[in-house]
């Protein structure tokens, strides 16, 4: 593993993470309201999906498909 590919997909998360509240503050505001709404379960299922959709990119990107 590659030190500096591991920091910048750190990089690139952060960029991505500051986009909507630099560009839409008050869509971000409204969106994170949203989530409150949601129970465990639906946030859980959320999270895994997301997990799960990642590791498949991941696996894609680096070239084990």
């Amino acid at each position: 593993m590659n030190w500096g590919d591991l920091f910048a997909a750190l990089a690139l998360y952060l960029v991505l993470e500051g986009l909507m509240p630099f560009v839409n503050p008050a869509g971000w505001r409204k969106s994170l309201l949203m989530l409150l709404r949601f129970r465990d379960g639906q946030l859980r299922y959320i999270g895994f999906a997301s997990i799960f959709c990642g590791l498949i990119l991941l696996f894609f990107v680096r070239g084990g498909g």
